[in-house]
């Protein structure tokens, strides 16, 4: 899904205004050139989520593949934390690191794997495409940092195409299936925003981490019932969804996204996900069966003229 304390950057990264916490020690900084390529990473391993989610409930239920990603992602994480001897957040980052666990550890995973319980992900793809529009508004409002009015129009035709898109292939009447994608959009720009602020004073793969060790042991209580409640089918499908959504999308993707924000500024790296939604839809084909909407070429070309755009402005 972070005073100015935004990771935004110009030639280099350059926001300084003072963290209104007080001062402290940023972690070391990626280059920009590093910073997008590592952006990018996060994209494609993200593309991948609504395919992995939709192998997984092929043999489980959606609390049971929620909880089992977060608890299997947390074990990883934990083992990284207690290994390096990684002392604990200071306690003025205990906040920003609750709103990254209820953004993207819990809510968009929850959400969106209901969701897609009864939409297509290549339909789901698109509709969260909306989600580099709202992250850089969250940013915009919480760290104050105003892009410019080119970087905004551009956003908006990518959303417009986004919408368009989604609008096309559901045939103009929202269902409850996207009332719960657009409640995840929300969540999930909130833990980018604030995951993007707190990797430029921690390393990326630590405030995913942290974010997964607090809420472990809701996690592991909901798996336990989840378990318990819901039908269990292991198949090559759902193991290697399961393990693909705990390892691929809620670890590694997150540490390299956040880690990519905090170099070349979030709302910069939120604009890169636009090619999210295309990605998923190629996705969705290959590895799903479903069928290419006929409007996927000219939407793909437009999307990634916005984000030309976007990356050639400064904020």
């Amino acid at each position: 899904m972070r005073a100015n304390d935004s990771a935004t950057a110009t030639a280099t990264i350059a926001v300084s205004t003072p963290d209104p916490a007080g001062p402290q020690t940023p972690a070391p900084a990626a280059t920009p050139a590093r910073g997008a390529l590592l952006a990018v990473l996060g994209v494609a391993a993200f593309s991948l989520t609504f395919p992995g989610t939709a192998w997984a409930l092929e043999g489980m239920g959606p609390w049971t593949v929620v909880m089992l990603r977060s608890v299997l992602a947390a074990v990883v994480a934990g083992g990284a934390l207690a290994v390096f001897r990684v002392r604990l957040p200071e306690r003025r980052h205990w906040a920003g690191i609750a709103v990254v666990a209820g953004g993207v550890v819990l809510g968009f995973p929850l959400l969106t794997t209901l969701a897609l319980e009864t939409s297509t992900t290549s339909h789901a793809a698109v509709v969260v495409g909306l989600l580099p529009l709202t992250t850089a508004a969250c940013s915009a409002v919480r760290t104050g940092v105003r892009p410019s009015r080119t970087f905004w129009i551009a956003s908006l035709v990518g959303a417009v195409v986004v919408i368009g898109f989604a609008v096309q292939q559901s045939g103009g009447a929202p269902g409850r299936s996207d009332l719960l994608l657009f409640a995840a959009l929300l969540v999930c720009a909130a833990g980018y925003t604030e995951g993007g602020r707190l990797a430029r004073h921690m390393p990326g793969w630590q405030v995913i981490g942290w974010a997964l060790v607090l809420v472990l042991p809701v996690t592991v209580a909901g798996a336990a019932l989840a378990l318990a409640a819901e039908p269990l089918h292991l198949t090559v499908h759902s193991v290697s969804g399961l393990l693909w959504l705990a390892f691929g999308s809620q670890f590694f993707g997150m540490v390299v996204w956040y880690r990519g924000m905090a170099a070349i500024g979030i709302h910069k790296a939120s604009q890169l996900q636009l090619a999210q939604p295309l990605l998923t839809l190629v996705w969705s084909v290959l590895l799903l069966g479903e069928r290419l909407p006929p409007a996927a070429p000219a939407a793909a070309l437009a999307v990634l003229a916005c984000i030309a755009v976007t990356q050639r402005t400064r904020g």
